[in-house]
């Protein structure tokens, strides 16, 4: 195969043409080269071949990890509710009640990712989400957002009752109108959006690189490594903490008996302990070895798990009228 290939006049001797033309004049010339067939073609051929399915930027665009998160907590609540109000929990409400608030969830989910496309692109975590890299695009993520968000609400209102309905409506507008926004201009942002204990802080803390990159404001990202650690390691420890107390309220409502009570304090415990390991970042040599990370993502594991358990625990130690 032969490419054409520019040459400067004054730098090309093979040519004998080339010396009696100007010397500013570039002078065209076929130069062979060699390649082999496959060898552009391979990595074409795997980048397209490693391109997620549509179902599969739609399972990132819901966040199913966390939807599924959100769903367990409500059914979690539905279940002890009905058990004090001497309502069957295993009833169509139920499913109808599940089904309204994952839609919903699953809709603030892609207009969150619809307003944070482009810091998305910043970050290594998140740089692979479909609307940062463009295979889903901003109308189709708002439409398939807004839908959702206005179509589940609505759902819930109809299937269910009208406060269901309007306190999950106010639950996404929350998520995406103020949470998400304030990631660009103020700490606080993580109080507003959190969930189980101090695991906004600690993702902060695991990411602090690229969510500063990103310019989202967070704890972790403060310009002083040294303070934001410690500013960190306090909230993580505060939260922790006050899980104790909170986790045995259900007991002093007389929702739960001594069996909840007994594993609530070794859950909240053994949470506490991952917290203090990991509270060391504060006072070691290095803020970014493997003997400060590794304490890191053990918490956030144990974080993630943690509220789960508990809420297990909840529901079979609940007091109540358990009705077929």
């Amino acid at each position: 195969m032969r490419c054409v290939t520019f040459h400067h006049a004054g730098r090309t001797r093979a040519d004998p043409l080339a010396e009696s033309r100007s010397p500013n004049r570039a002078i065209l010339t076929l130069v062979p080269l060699t390649a082999t067939s496959d060898a552009p073609t391979a990595p074409i051929a795997a980048a397209t071949a490693a391109r997620p399915t549509l179902l599969a930027d739609y399972a990132t665009l819901f966040k199913l990890r966390v939807s599924t998160m959100v769903i367990v907590t409500s059914a979690a609540g539905f279940y002890l509710g009905c058990l004090r109000s001497g309502i069957s929990p295993f009833s169509p409400q139920l499913i109808k009640a599940l089904a309204g608030i994952a839609v919903v969830t699953c809709g603030a989910s892609a207009l969150n990712q619809a307003l944070e496309r482009r810091t998305d692109r910043l970050m290594r975590r998140t740089e692979d989400r479909p609307m940062a890299t463009g295979r889903i695009s901003l109308p189709h993520g708002l439409t398939v957002g807004f839908a959702a968000v206005f179509l589940g609400s609505l759902y819930l209102a109809l299937a269910t009752n009208p406060l269901t309905g309007t306190l999950t409506l106010l639950t996404a507008v929350g998520y995406v109108a103020i949470y998400t926004p304030l990631k660009r201009v103020t700490t606080v942002n993580t109080f507003i959006g959190a969930f189980p204990g101090a695991l906004p802080p600690l993702i902060g803390w695991m990411y602090r690189e690229d969510y500063a990159r990103a310019g989202i404001r967070i704890t972790p990202t403060l310009a002083d490594p040294r303070y934001a650690a410690r500013s960190t390691v306090i909230q993580a420890l505060f939260y922790a903490a006050l899980m104790l107390p909170v986790s045995l309220w259900p007991v002093a409502l007389g929702v739960a008996g001594r069996a909840y009570a007994a594993a609530a304090i070794a859950l909240t415990l053994g949470y506490l302990w991952y917290t203090v390991r990991f509270a060391r970042i504060a006072f070691g040599p290095s803020l970014a070895d493997d003997a400060t990370t590794q304490p890191a993502r053990d918490l956030l594991r144990a974080s993630v798990i943690y509220l789960p358990l508990l809420l297990a625990a909840m529901m079979l130690g609940a007091r109540g009228r358990l009705l077929f």
